[in-house]
């Protein structure tokens, strides 16, 4: 499997960030790490290998990032207006430097998906809905979709406009959901096991469907733990079966 380690210095974040790379063909999918997680977390939990063939095949490129929650959400040492600012800038970050990176490793053309696990799931989804013009879908496993069940009790404008479950129902804007309802693939996916929450899955599902944005939502059993042998089944099952 090719992999290309790479990253540059983010005018958004004011840091490095790292990215790395796997496969030459396929549409993209960009993978944003779980909650404290780091670039290489898909690696080291063994999805990458599971994913193999259909990196190999060509079906998909992956582009894998580093998350900020340490920065933002779980920082504990500074105040919910100063997360909210740095959750601001990791959304900058991915739209005006990871986009166009991806598009200029692949094409204009390729389709690009974000991807998720956990809070992961989140923020994904989040980006998706944020800019349907740059992003083509999104797959989120085991989410939530309330930031709040992050902030500790902060909320405001920002946190508001971060979080799917408080926005998405007063979405009014025509051109925001043309361009969300035009997506084939919004996948929602959770197991009924250990630290799972499905209900919040069938909260959200509940949710697009009020604004009639086209979705799958998929609740496995509760054999499928909060785990990554759950995501390490789900995303390869999804893979294989709706792209």
């Amino acid at each position: 499997m090719k992999r290309e380690l790479s990253g540059w210095f983010s005018p958004a974040l004011q840091k490095e960030m790292p990215i790395v790379a796997y496969g030459d063909y396929g549409f993209a999918l960009l993978l944003v790490p779980t909650a404290a997680a780091d670039y290489l977390e898909y690696e080291r939990f063994q999805l990458m290998e599971t994913l193999a063939p259909y990196i190999n095949g060509g079906k998909l490129r992956i582009f894998s990032i580093n998350s900020i929650n340490n920065e933002s959400w779980l920082n504990n040492e500074i105040a919910g207006e100063h997360k909210a600012i740095r959750q601001n800038q990791f959304n900058e970050y991915v739209f005006n430097e990871v986009i166009p990176f991806i598009k200029i490793n692949t094409s204009n053309e390729t389709p690009i998906i974000t991807c998720g696990a956990s809070f992961g799931a989140l923020h994904s989804m989040n980006l998706f809905l944020k800019r349907p013009d740059l992003i083509n879908g999104v797959i989120a496993m085991s989410g939530v979709y309330d930031l709040t069940e992050y902030t500790k009790g902060f909320y405001d404008d920002q946190v508001y406009f971060n979080s799917p479950a408080h926005y998405v129902p007063n979405l009014s804007d025509d051109w925001y959901l043309h361009n969300i309802r035009r997506s084939d693939h919004i996948h929602i996916l959770t197991g009924s096991g250990d630290y799972e929450d499905p209900q919040a899955s069938r909260n959200f599902s509940g949710i697009l469907n009020g604004k009639g944005i086209n979705h799958q939502l998929d609740i496995w059993g509760h054999e499928w733990k909060h785990d990554w042998p759950t995501w390490r089944a789900m995303l390869p099952a999804y893979l294989e079966h709706q792209f």
